[in-house]
């Protein structure tokens, strides 16, 4: 008896991945009109009012409104649009959660840099910033794009936070090192939520000069301190930490930088800390999940790095000297998991850098 012969697959995946663009560019928009927060102030729009005030024809209005409706970001109550619940938390700017940084910097900057992935593959160099004039994508370019990248990480951090609070318990912790924590999200979010933890933000000194107002505008100013340094020119991170956090920092480096940056870490903590690596893991198998894969062709838009899977961050864990390793997941924009490394409460403690 002849086997039946496999059903054949729809091309309806292949059709999603072309026109996935599609779908971003209705949000980078719908974001830069600025409609979200229109319509939280007005309570929604008919397409002929939409038309009226962003000076727009009625027949793009419509389809714009449409097609926002369509992805989720509107709702239509008769002829009126209204956000959704997802738009009312994330695109509404000044909530806590503001997500529109992120997108406004990946329409700007990504975008047209993911229209040179080919180059990028050939060349195996980024293409958001010239490497032959600059030493890294951190270093001082166009101010509104610097802003625009700075809002975004801190967009990314803010919401990954209030996931990681989920899965780590920090309630004992009193002082916690943010390494590269430009822009403080994770500090603003574990102070409010653990009123006597203190915390300290090591990062270049443009970056935090940029934090400084984040910090200002939550009024955490007497339990955040901000700390210049450059974990690549100094010879030790400050030490008299019980955690250190490393969220989406390793991603943007070479695997001997990763490992120098984590043996750092691991002489900056007192004896029987935790160091925290926050990221995008890819699978050991690596073959997946999606998120991560497609962030780590992002890292060869934008820097030298990738992002790496668990077996690669234990292997450099225990070479740096940590003798006991976790891993936790979850569901965040930009991290599924997070990696805890124990150093030894018999190790010897170096001499403390006062913070």
């Amino acid at each position: 008896m002849q086997t039946p012969a496999a059903p054949i697959p729809s091309a309806q995946p292949l059709m999603d991945l072309v026109t996935g663009f599609w779908a971003s560019k209705v949000l980078a928009v719908a974001n830069k009109l600025n409609l979200f927060t229109d319509l939280c102030e007005s309570g929604g729009m008919t397409v002929s009012e939409f038309s009226q005030r962003y000076n727009i024809q009625p027949r793009p209005a419509e389809m714009l409104l449409t097609a926002c409706a369509a992805l989720g970001l509107l709702e239509k109550r008769n002829d009126r649009y209204t956000n959704s619940q997802l738009s009312e938390h994330y695109l509404v700017r000044d909530n806590p959660l503001y997500f529109g940084g992120w997108i406004e910097m990946a329409d700007r900057r990504e975008y047209p840099a993911w229209m040179q992935l080919e180059k990028a593959l050939r060349n195996n160099c980024p293409q958001t910033w010239d490497p032959n004039k600059q030493n890294s994508l951190f270093d001082a370019e166009d101010p509104e794009l610097v802003h625009d990248f700075w809002e975004a990480m801190y967009a990314l951090s803010i919401t990954t936070a209030q996931k990681l609070l989920q899965v780590i318990d920090f309630s004992t912790t009193r002082y916690l090192l943010d390494v590269g924590g430009g822009g403080a999200a994770f500090d603003i979010v574990f102070c409010k939520r653990y009123p006597k933890l203190k915390s300290a933000v090591y990062d270049l000194p443009f970056v935090c000069e940029l934090t400084r107002p984040k910090i200002d505008k939550a009024g955490l100013a007497k339990r955040i301190v901000l700390i210049e340094g450059n974990f690549f020119t100094d010879p030790y991170l400050p030490y008299g930490h019980e955690v250190i956090l490393l969220s989406r920092i390793l991603l943007d480096w070479n695997e001997d930088d990763c490992q120098m940056i984590i043996e750092k870490c691991h002489r900056a903590l007192v004896p029987g800390g935790r160091l925290v690596i926050c990221d995008q893991f890819v699978n050991d198998s690596k073959d997946g999940p999606v998120g991560a894969a497609l962030m780590s062709l992002n890292m060869l838009i934008e820097t030298w790095g990738r992002n790496y899977t668990g077996a690669e961050y234990g292997s450099w864990l225990k070479k740096a000297g940590f003798t006991r390793i976790e891993t936790v997941q979850f569901d965040a924009p930009a991290a599924n998991g997070a990696i805890i490394g124990y150093k030894s409460a018999l190790s010897s403690m170096p001499i403390r850098y006062e913070t």
